[in-house]
């Protein structure tokens, strides 16, 4: 069991590389941010000699248009089972669409390395193709659900971790997101696996500071909302602190940017809670809007329990802000509390609220605090230096 951290590399010039992407995250027509992990790095690794050809997959059931993305994609739809089971036989169902346009596609113009985004469907499907063609693979992780036990329950839970297994112990490597996400790979792996932490990045130019402060005093989330992204807790924080903040209490507000199966839960709770007229619930927003508002804000909360990193922190940070982010996820092994952000326990509503108010208060401390956030991003997490890592991987990989 082996597990690095890559380095940059010294040199790009050697041989082009020609790379399959296989990815169910990718940017479609109303939401850009879908996958934008995964779309933003590709124009860069071309600048790196690296061509790349990628396939979004998705089952026959969902529909969808792609977006016009710099790096462009072609949806593949596949068979697939609703449902947990559906899951478990997903990538052989995927693997069985792709095989014969891969196979000519390497006939015509030979692939070096496939890589896939996620164990099921695409690793399984990855495993498979690299099996079938003699092609290396590698698989990227993106979340603490490493084998799909927490989404999808029982004996159907069962088999797609005993499949995420052989994908990950059969890859070249698994590209694991932050060390807390390889922790989980390892534990759940059951025998060897070749593992390396390789970070997302944020490109600093689109989440840029302000030019100046804006009037107005916002307190800013960016996420889906789901019971995990701790957008209750931000609420209830956020009205215990009133009564302490006299002076900014007029201008004050939360703005919340996302959608998801909690949004009316969480639209009565901020009503509840006498707070209703200062909480705006944006709905989902393109990448720039979301970029202006990371600007707009004067620091950005996010108390969710359950990242394996968390991009939006990684926004944040580059555009200068504040960061509020819990303890014991991915986003711990990049913030120092109190330098570049600030931590605090999962639930804690007392530290959060206390958190919110000193940050709100202190003009001077969340300078400094922004403008390490934004140190930090290009001291590793630009789009370029990720693009550089996984030139560097995929070459290793291929050795």
């Amino acid at each position: 069991m082996t597990a690095d951290r890559v380095s940059v590399p010294e040199s790009s010039s050697r041989k082009p590389l020609h790379v399959v992407t296989l990815t169910p995250f990718y940017p479609v027509q109303g939401d850009d941010a879908q996958g934008c992990f995964v779309a933003e790095p590709l124009p860069w690794l071309e600048q790196l000699g690296v061509t790349n050809t990628v396939r979004a997959v998705r089952p026959f059931y969902r529909r969808g248009a792609a977006s016009g993305t710099a790096f462009p994609a072609r949806w593949v739809s596949f068979f697939s089972f609703p449902g947990g089971w559906g899951l478990s036989s997903a990538g052989a169902f995927l693997f069985a669409s792709l095989l014969p346009e891969i196979r000519r596609l390497h006939d015509s113009h030979p692939v070096d390395l496939i890589h896939a985004h996620s164990a099921l469907p695409c690793g399984h499907a990855g495993s498979l193709l690299s099996r079938e063609l003699k092609i290396p693979f590698v698989v990227t992780v993106h979340g603490l659900d490493a084998f799909s036990i927490r989404q999808v329950e029982g004996r159907a839970g069962r088999w797609c971790a005993g499949i995420s297994r052989s994908v990950y112990r059969s890859a070249c490597r698994v590209i694991c997101v932050s060390e807390k996400v390889r922790e989980q790979v390892v534990a759940g792996a059951a025998g060897p696996v070749n593992t390396a932490v390789l970070y997302n990045s944020v490109d600093p130019q689109l989440f840029s500071p302000p030019e100046s402060d804006a009037g107005a005093v916002t307190v800013l989330s960016v996420g889906n909302l789901i019971p995990i992204k701790g957008h209750d807790l931000l609420l209830r924080a956020f009205a215990a602190m009133q009564d302490r903040l006299p002076a900014i209490a007029p201008a004050l507000s939360l703005e919340i940017i996302g959608d998801g199966p909690e949004r009316a839960r969480l639209e009565q709770l901020a009503q509840e809670l006498g707070i209703g007229t200062k909480v705006h619930f944006r709905g989902r927003r393109s990448r720039r809007e979301v970029a202006d508002a990371m600007r707009r804000a004067t620091i950005f909360a996010l108390p969710s329990s359950y990242e394996g990193l968390g991009c939006v922190y990684l926004e944040a940070m580059s555009a200068g802000k504040s960061v509020i982010a819990c303890q014991g996820q991915g986003i711990e092994e990049v913030i120092r509390p109190g330098v570049n952000g600030c931590l605090i326990a999962p639930d804690d509503l007392q530290r959060l609220a206390d958190t919110l108010a000193t940050l709100l208060q202190q003009a001077e401390l969340r300078r400094k605090i922004g403008e390490a956030a934004r140190r930090t991003i290009f001291q590793g997490f630009t789009l370029e230096q990720q693009a550089e890592r996984l030139v560097r991987l995929y070459r290793e990989c291929m050795a």
